[in-house]
């Protein structure tokens, strides 16, 4: 299944039997072979053997994905990279997500078991999405927008009760992640963070993907692409 969820966002399902981690993710690519570099997409979610993922239409990549219909092929290639290690998670937990980067903590959520609160910050009620799904996953989820358009305005990172956690586990733009570094890091909080980048390979080939670390460069596809603030430089 290919389906519009919400103002330029889809959900692609395909068949794909393995052990996922939250926060791994994948390398889709047309069978046409229309573009040469596959696309790399989060893991939204994952029932039986059906794996989903969200995606945003930004280029012709995405694009050649979105108008891909039901029983057509695609390569998939995957899972790959370090997702989140649950036994980092085992003490009070938020999870907070952001634009695009909400998409792959649902599945975190669902795995988790209804042990986290969540966060969800978008920037107008026109770009939410599967907002609603979180409830199945948690007993507290608070929706902020930028613009107020639907649930508390601003940032969602103004609306996180801090000293209530013991870890913080999140995605979203680099904005929301450098604010949050920055107050678990004064706060004593331990934060793992999904980082987004553009990638080539997903293998860690290419050096693509690169992420600056207080231990040296590593790779977001092979080393993360969810590292411990700590790490980070």
């Amino acid at each position: 299944k290919n389906q519009e969820i919400s103002k330029n966002i889809r959900r692609l399902s395909v068949e794909f039997d393995s052990v996922i981690k939250p926060g791994q993710f994948f390398m889709l690519k047309t069978t046409d072979d229309a573009f040469l570099l596959p696309r790399p997409l989060s893991v939204n979610d994952v029932n039986d053997n059906i794996v989903s993922f969200l995606y945003r239409i930004e280029g012709k990549g995405t694009k050649r994905i979105s108008s891909l219909k039901e029983n057509d092929k695609i390569q998939v290639f995957g899972p790959l990279g370090k997702g989140f290690d649950l036994e980092n998670l085992k003490g009070k937990t938020a999870v907070i997500g952001g634009g695009i980067g909400i998409a792959p903590l649902l599945y975190l959520c669902k795995v988790l078991g209804k042990k986290a609160d969540v966060y969800l910050g978008y920037k107008d009620s026109e770009n939410m999405y599967i907002f609603d799904e979180f409830k199945s996953f948690t007993d507290r989820c608070i929706i902020v927008t930028e613009d107020g358009s639907f649930g508390e305005k601003g940032f969602v990172t103004d609306y996180v009760d801090y000293e209530k956690y013991d870890a913080i586990a999140a995605c979203g733009p680099e904005a929301m992640m450098n604010k949050l570094v920055s107050v678990c890091k004064a706060k004593n909080i331990k934060c793992y963070l999904s980082l987004e980048r553009r990638m080539a390979c997903g293998m860690g080939a290419c050096l693509g993907c690169t992420v600056e670390t207080k231990a040296g460069n590593k790779r977001a596809c092979k080393d993360g692409p969810v590292f411990d603030s700590e790490e980070l430089v």
